[in-house]
């Protein structure tokens, strides 16, 4: 179901799409939390720990304390081992979680502005090696995500750059733009936060997909083009402050469910 402002999609230079709730249902920092508890790379109370503190910061809506927490636990979790091995572990968990969850209206938007030519990218605050493997497996041009540091091939625990979230992912759309000489008033994007306002306002083409209520507002408000592929609408109230917590709150919540089913 579409609603708002909706035209056909007309050709563009290039489209940028959000990961979690746009191409992909869930979050996907959930899905690869999953993967790496099953295969022991932290335990079980390590994992409550992760979820505690993650839905500490969520509750209280202290964005910025927030993100910064989950970061270091999730970069603890990967310290020392090999960049190989999570590429291997990011394949399995496309295969085992991430694969059924990806929305085919979404998807047929993305494969719409590639028959058309135009490049199509997935932009994420997920790890860069999980964004690949989606990328790669959806046929799509490249992705951009968070970037963790590695020294011979083995995490360190820091990051290059900071997390690929809010403004810095519209800054990292910029560059990718500015290299490859597209008009950013000629490009797509799609998201589904309100997080995403600093990248959707760099385009000409914003699309809300699935949107949290700030986002909806906003959209409506500009006159932006709305797409809702939830077979139902639900508030976000899941997510304490949609506008706020975003997708890392989503995968915190999800944290906490699988704690309670690992109990």
């Amino acid at each position: 179901m579409a609603t708002g402002r909706v035209t056909t999609p007309q050709p563009c230079e290039a489209a940028f799409f959000d990961l979690d709730n746009t191409l992909v249902r869930g979050a996907s920092l959930f899905y690869f939390a999953r993967g790496l508890h099953a295969r022991g790379f932290f335990s079980r109370r390590e994992l409550r720990r992760f979820a505690r503190r993650a839905l500490h910061y969520a509750v209280r809506g202290e964005v910025h304390g927030h993100l910064l927490e989950a970061r270091d636990l999730a970069l603890a979790f990967v310290a020392g081992h090999t960049t190989e091995e999570i590429r291997a572990i990011g394949e399995e968990v496309y295969e085992e979680h991430m694969g059924a969850k990806v929305r085919p209206a979404a998807r047929a938007l993305a494969d719409r502005h590639l028959r058309e030519g135009a490049p199509v990218w997935l932009v994420t605050a997920a790890p860069v090696e999980l964004a690949d493997v989606v990328a790669r497996r959806l046929g799509l041009t490249g992705a951009l995500g968070t970037v963790a540091e590695s020294v011979d091939g083995t995490y360190t625990g820091r990051l290059v750059t900071e997390p690929l979230h809010g403004p810095a992912k519209a800054e990292a759309v910029r560059g990718l733009a500015v290299a490859a000489g597209w008009d950013l008033a000629r490009c797509a994007a799609y998201s589904d936060s309100a997080n995403d306002l600093p990248l959707l306002s760099l385009v000409g083409r914003p699309v809300a997909v699935n949107p949290d209520a700030a986002l909806r507002r906003h959209a409506r408000r500009h006159g932006w083009e709305v797409r809702e592929f939830r077979r139902w609408r639900h508030a976000a109230r899941w997510t304490v402050r949609a506008g706020a917590a975003g997708a890392v709150g989503a995968a915190a919540l999800g944290l906490a469910g699988l704690v309670r089913r690992a109990a």
